[in-house]
């Protein structure tokens, strides 16, 4: 029943974008439990997580994806029930933070797109939202974080290690915009990481990654020989944001003190070959300022690898007291992460291979997509517009 409307499945459209895989395998949770469950986005991403439609080509220019973005709200319009927003943007977006400040206004062409995407920014959220349509978002970082409520909030934080070199000057004031925008015209928010629960409506909800089909990735359980040097994985998709700097220093500092092991640094790669390297690992260190695990702490854990991150505790109050009762990854802030790293070291290798243990439960536990699924599609089936506020 939760997967059907008028007698038929319930149609759901995933869009306008594919981050991290989290809308195409979400989408796939939802048709294996009955739903038409649909993944469109405008253009794919870039490092291997296809959806299940893609409506331009990669270099096609910008008409095109004007195109496209038409297209995708028509389907939205004529064929969804529910559309499910992702990454804090709808279908008509075209530019994510439409000011003019930044704008060279002795460039004609440069001043109407902008006023173009000004005029028509998330126009569709109060249209679908009259047409009756169920809609939902998903926030999942920095679609949300805001430069200075993370000062006035945290004190480990991407904005406290960066400054104003990783967080546009004028995009905190956008950020707040948008999710009033979302907040007046839908009911169902929901947060991947706890952190952003500070900063978007109260009944916004946090909701664990489904963006591996867990059941389908197989965990690599590496031999418990502690004659071998332990090899450590770590995987920034930005340095700056990740902490690499600081993991960086503290492996420096352990091979000053004679401490021998292997620090693999995977970038750049499709993944798939990403994969490949982590299962060849023994302890994967995922990112040390936001205050969550990311998707590389998922991916590292679904192989059955221990995953060392920075957990901020004043954000727990979002995520199930049973959730963190079972969580195994182990927490590590960007000023102890040596002494962290120092610890797994000198632990025997088959406490190693035991918390990879814990660590592949506990994705099977809370991050298995088909659970997650039967939670949003219930969420849709009991969203009515307007009922939640």
């Amino acid at each position: 029943p939760l997967a059907m409307r008028h007698g038929r499945p319930l149609r759901v459209l995933h869009c306008p974008w594919n981050v991290a895989g989290q809308s195409t395998q979400l989408a796939a949770a939802e048709r294996a439990l009955g739903a038409d469950s649909r993944c469109v986005v405008i253009a794919e991403t870039a490092i291997g997580f296809p959806a299940d439609e893609c409506l331009m080509a990669k270099d096609d220019g910008l008409v095109a994806r004007e195109i496209a973005r038409w297209r995708l709200l028509w389907r939205a319009m004529s064929w969804a029930d529910v559309v499910h927003f992702s990454f804090g943007q709808s279908c008509l977006v075209p530019h994510a933070f439409p000011g003019f400040t930044d704008v060279n206004f002795r460039d004609p062409v440069a001043v109407m797109r902008r006023a173009y995407a000004r005029a028509i920014w998330l126009k569709d959220l109060p249209l679908l939202a009259a047409m009756g349509k169920r809609l939902a978002v998903t926030w999942q970082g920095d679609d949300a974080r805001q430069h200075d409520r993370s000062l006035e909030l945290f004190d480990t934080s991407i904005a406290a290690a960066l400054g104003d070199s990783y967080y546009l000057p004028h995009s905190d004031a956008w950020k707040r915009r948008t999710i009033a925008a979302f907040d007046r015209n839908v009911p169902l928010h929901y947060a991947l990481n706890p952190d952003l629960l500070h900063v978007l409506p109260k009944r916004a909800q946090f909701l664990p990654y489904a963006s591996l089909d867990v059941a389908a990735t197989q965990p690599v359980w590496n031999d418990a020989d502690a004659t071998r040097p332990l090899v450590f994985a770590h995987a920034p998709s930005h340095r700056g944001a990740k902490g690499t700097a600081h993991v960086l220093a503290a492996a420096e500092q352990l091979r000053s003190e004679g401490h021998v092991f292997r620090l693999e640094l995977v970038e750049g790669l499709q993944r798939e070959a990403a994969m490949t390297r982590y299962a060849q690992c023994d302890v994967v260190l995922d990112q040390l300022l936001a205050g969550w695990y990311g998707g590389l702490g998922l991916e590292a854990m679904a192989l059955g690898k221990p995953v060392v991150a920075y957990l901020r505790e004043s954000d727990f109050g979002g995520v199930p007291p049973a959730m963190l009762t079972e969580m195994p990854v182990i927490n590590a802030t960007q000023e102890n992460i040596a002494a962290v790293m120092r610890d797994i070291i000198m632990m025997p290798r088959a406490e190693v291979i035991a918390l990879g243990h814990r660590s592949r439960s506990f994705i099977e536990r809370w991050h298995d997509p088909i659970a997650i699924a039967k939670r949003t599609l219930a969420d849709y089936q009991g969203s009515v517009q307007g009922s939640q506020r």
